[in-house]
């Protein structure tokens, strides 16, 4: 249970510009180091999936094959999280590199970057954690939280978890559809027929290129093309498995805060920092943790300054807990393991009415 202080009026103004000016130090210092930083990030995540392609060419010959899927897995991983993710919040549009700029990048995963800068950048970085506001509050089929409302398909929700854990790039892709809203009589289908043409066109590009293009160019150079294909199909399965590990991790776990809508009502800029603190969670590890989460292991710092490179979120963080310690406000960070675990028990826990609020 988090055992926040209370701020009055001035102590938030004073919390809010402490933030703010670490914010503006940071944005002064940004230069050459971030741009090479992440063109390196790019070239490392196009070596690693060029060359588990070539792995993949050589069968199912078991170093190569599972080299290969890992190289490609890893490849996978890095673009959606420390590349794409982070270059979508305009981390580095001050670069004007139009090959890095967050409105019109295009990562390499089933949702179009469209989907994902409103639903993620928009909604949920707007509204983090508040009920009925943010959809990323258990994605509306899990509930994590006692101030959920309890409804009875939450009974098999570790079922529902394990399906979105598999399928997660498709489960975040739909989630800007709102077919709930269709299926509920609230949204016209008419509504949302051009973004299903929009997402049928991006899942055929990419189970074209990973199912289609690959196992036919290995049948042209006589490779086993079903090797290919399976290597495609794990690399893409470890990489949603992952993402929604580190998501879930960021944001449920034992001392992640929702909020009431209430909590808007004249929200102040320390308010809104506030809320952001309360409502993330932190992995502790080593640089090779942080680069696989794309930094998210540093979710505190990213829903602070979602714009700022991810790369300095290590260093910011120093400064973010002990500017949270002097506000007497809970840090909330722990092991990828202990985080984890503290997920998969609010999700055994709240599938019940027993737990409700």
């Amino acid at each position: 249970m988090r055992m926040d202080k209370t701020l009055s009026a001035s102590e938030l103004e004073a919390f809010g510009a402490e933030l703010d000016a670490l914010r503006q130090r940071t944005l002064a210092d940004l230069g050459a180091a971030d741009a090479r930083y992440i063109r390196r990030v790019r070239a490392a995540v196009r070596a690693c999936c060029w060359s588990g392609r070539v792995l993949l060419m050589a069968g199912w010959f078991p170093p190569t094959w599972l080299l290969g899927t890992l190289l490609l897995a890893l490849g996978k991983i890095i673009e959606n999280m420390e590349l794409g993710h982070n270059v979508m919040h305009g981390q580095y549009d001050w670069m004007n590199d139009p090959s890095l700029a967050g409105r019109s990048y295009e990562w390499d995963i089933a949702g179009p970057s469209d989907f994902w800068r409103h639903t993620h950048n928009h909604i949920h970085h707007t509204y983090t954690n508040v009920l009925g506001m943010d959809d990323d509050v258990g994605y509306g089929v899990v509930r994590l939280f006692p101030e959920q409302r309890w409804k009875p398909f939450y009974r098999w929700q570790p079922l529902w978890v394990t399906l979105q854990a598999l399928l997660f790039q498709y489960a975040v892709a739909i989630q800007h559809l709102r077919l709930d809203k269709v299926a509920k009589g609230k949204l016209a289908f008419d509504e949302v027929r051009p973004l299903l043409k929009v997402f049928a066109a991006k899942l055929l590009r990419q189970w074209g290129k990973d199912y289609l293009i690959f196992p036919l160019l290995a049948l042209l150079l006589g490779a086993n093309a079903l090797a290919v294909l399976a290597g495609n199909l794990v690399a893409n399965l470890l990489r949603n498995l992952w993402t929604f590990i580190v998501i879930f991790c960021g944001h449920f776990t034992e001392q992640a805060a929702v909020f009431a809508p209430s909590v808007l009502d004249g929200e102040t800029c320390g308010h809104w920092y506030l809320r952001q603190l309360r409502g993330s969670s932190n992995l502790r590890g080593g640089r090779l943790l942080h680069i696989l989460t794309g930094n998210l292991s540093h979710q505190i710092e990213h829903h602070l300054f979602p714009d700022l490179p991810a790369r300095r979120y290590a260093s910011l963080a120093r400064e973010v807990q002990a500017i949270a310690t002097r506000y007497g406000q809970v840090y909330n960070s722990g092991s990828l393991a202990r985080q984890f675990a503290s997920v998969m028990r609010r999700i055994w826990v709240y599938r019940l009415p027993s737990t409700a609020s």
